[in-house]
């Protein structure tokens, strides 16, 4: 978390709403997304109507669709944190892909064509994409070479969301001249979510289901199921006083005198998120100023509320 500026005193009410760390089981479960190692084979929509299945909850969602045979990295969204997840589907995310050639090429010429495609590339979604096939720009911040052994090549690459790979290789191998095509891929990072101890299997999820369910025992659950917060960790927060949640979960604009403490280094129009001094998350939104503006400011809407992710009344109301 950056640095905070503290632009008012203020304290939480401990008999209204919860820190995310201290929720029920059923509400940590309801409000809960899982950093899930996908296996290959399913596609991203089964493993999310697995995971409805193993928990027996009412919605599920992902966060950046991976193709059937793609491993790696796919947030689960539960129930309430289903419109969450939809938060990382702009985020930055990382691969390790290995791609085939079809020649043998010199290693300093793919090198050299891998350096070239980096910075801001241009693509069209693939036939097979769900979006539509229209030419647009994608940010590539770093290719790292991991192993070249003839015509396979294995690279790290760290790009910005909605990067096809599968169509990233065929560019690159059109620049070789050799054609080159995808024949391995796995997600290793999606926004905040990394290969770490919360990396999470189908099996994993299923055992840990069940070990609260048979022996009352909920800390496996609690580390393959994580706060719904997670998922934001990676975009800046604004704190706001009790008395300023329940307006905006009725949908109100957040104010100058509504705000406890911001973090530095927001800039006009960033998607900020919006949270309790519990660390709850109650919306996200469009920040109208900078983080200095935001604290010297007496009055005034600051952020412009695009998305309330809490229910209405989990605080008092204390607007008219």
């Amino acid at each position: 978390m950056a640095d905070l500026l503290i632009k008012s005193e203020g304290e939480t009410d401990p008999k209204y709403g919860n820190f995310p760390e201290e929720r029920s089981i059923e509400d940590h479960i309801k409000r809960g997304i899982i950093n899930l190692d996908k296996p290959s084979g399913p596609t991203s929509h089964e493993v999310d109507s697995w995971v409805k299945k193993i928990l027996g909850v009412e919605k599920t969602g992902h966060g950046g669709t991976l193709d059937p045979k793609v491993t790696g990295i796919l947030p689960v969204g539960i129930d309430y944190a289903t419109r969450v997840i939809q938060m990382l589907l702009g985020a930055d995310k990382e691969y390790v892909c290995l791609m085939r050639l079809h020649k043998e090429v010199s290693e300093k010429r793919i090198v050299d064509i891998l350096n070239e495609f980096q910075g801001k590339i241009f693509q069209t979604p693939p036939l097979k994409s769900a979006v539509k096939r229209e030419l647009r720009v994608r940010n590539i911040y770093y290719v790292n070479m991991l192993e070249i052994e003839g015509q396979d090549v294995l690279f790290k690459i760290g790009c910005e969301g909605g990067t096809y790979i599968r169509k990233y290789c065929h560019d690159v191998g059109e620049a070789l001249g050799t054609g080159a095509h995808m024949a391995e891929l796995r997600r290793t990072k999606a926004g905040p979510f990394i290969e770490d101890e919360t990396l999470t299997t189908l099996q994993d999820l299923t055992d840990a289901y069940y070990i609260w369910k048979e022996e009352g025992d909920e800390s496996f659950l609690r580390k393959a199921i994580l706060p719904m917060e997670r998922a934001v960790e990676y975009l800046p927060k604004i704190f706001i006083r009790d008395s300023a949640v329940d307006a905006i979960c009725h949908g109100a604009d957040l104010a100058s005198g509504g705000i406890i403490k911001i973090e530095e280094g927001i800039k006009k129009g960033s998607t900020v998120t919006v949270m309790t001094l519990k660390g709850e998350l109650v919306a996200a939104g469009e920040s109208l100023k900078t983080s200095a503006e935001i604290f010297k400011a007496k009055k005034g809407i600051m952020i412009d509320i695009k998305k309330v992710f809490m229910e209405p009344d989990t605080y008092p109301k204390m607007w008219k």
